[in-house]
């Protein structure tokens, strides 16, 4: 007997037009998997995290520790947390430029033809930078260790100081990988990366004291900048191994980014192609 297949009318064909969670969780993890690849296939990718933060801990330690804090050992407290948050904002920006670089090669439209979920492609190049962040925190603690720097409350501590600030740094992504999708190239979008990353960073407590900063700046870097609420909340975790007010606050501020930027850069990526 001959088998023949029964061809179903479009029109009474139950399709689905959604992807369950853990199919989700399941393509998320797979770009993960690729974002890594590439970031290991490509070295120079690694400086920001690795040769930056060094530079950065001893021109900072060396040029300002005593004019600041009086002496070098006096300020390591108060410049690796800086460091710290410097380094893995200055970071966040890869996994948007990465997105960028996929949109204008028309990769990207090959992902949106294909049965996956549509966050997917976003959720595993941004969690695969969580690896960078690991890696980063690392070598600031390890550089700071290198000039005698020894927190108070233990390597607990520097542990959850790492795994907060990459959590911040998870959520800043979200809103540099908007800027990035936005902008007409990758060039423009590393120089709005930089615009708003040397504010953040520099303009806050990360590196000096806010006191003497006129009153519009200071009330910006003590209570709108997001950076110097993270900042504090590292160093009394280090210094005291508590959470306070400030870890509260960096937290509010993450949340607040991510219920802003990730539906944003959804539908911005959405209509790039």
């Amino acid at each position: 007997m001959e088998n023949t297949a029964k061809i179903i009318p479009a029109t009474e064909r139950n399709l689905k037009n959604h992807i369950s969670f853990s199919l989700t969780v399941k393509n998320a993890l797979t770009f993960t998997y690729r974002a890594l690849l590439k970031t290991i296939h490509n070295p120079e990718t690694w400086m920001d995290i690795t040769i930056m933060p060094i530079m950065f801990t001893l021109l900072f330690t060396y040029l300002f520790g005593g004019a600041i804090a009086g002496s070098i050992k006096a300020y390591l407290p108060t410049i690796i947390p800086g460091i710290l948050i410097q380094t893995l904002v200055t970071s966040t920006g890869t996994a948007g430029t990465n997105l960028r670089e996929d949109t204008d090669k028309s990769i990207s439209n090959r992902f949106k033809s294909m049965p996956i979920s549509r966050m997917a492609p976003l959720v595993g190049t941004l969690t695969a930078d969580l690896v960078r962040y690991a890696v980063a925190g690392i070598i600031v603690f390890g550089m700071g260790y290198i000039l005698g720097f020894r927190p108070a409350a233990g390597i607990g501590a520097v542990i959850v100081s790492i795994l907060f600030m990459m959590i911040i740094a998870w959520c800043l992504s979200w809103l540099f990988s908007f800027l990035a999708m936005s902008v007409k190239s990758v060039t423009a979008a590393s120089t709005t990366a930089m615009l708003i990353m040397f504010p953040l960073s520099f303009l806050s407590n990360a590196f000096v004291p806010t006191n003497t900063l006129p009153s519009a700046l200071k009330f910006f870097a003590n209570h709108i900048n997001p950076v110097s609420y993270a900042v504090s909340a590292v160093r009394h975790i280090l210094e005291k191994g508590t959470i306070d007010g400030n870890f509260w606050g960096a937290l509010v501020a993450a949340a607040v980014i991510l219920i802003i930027f990730v539906p944003l850069t959804y539908m911005t990526y959405k209509k790039k192609g």
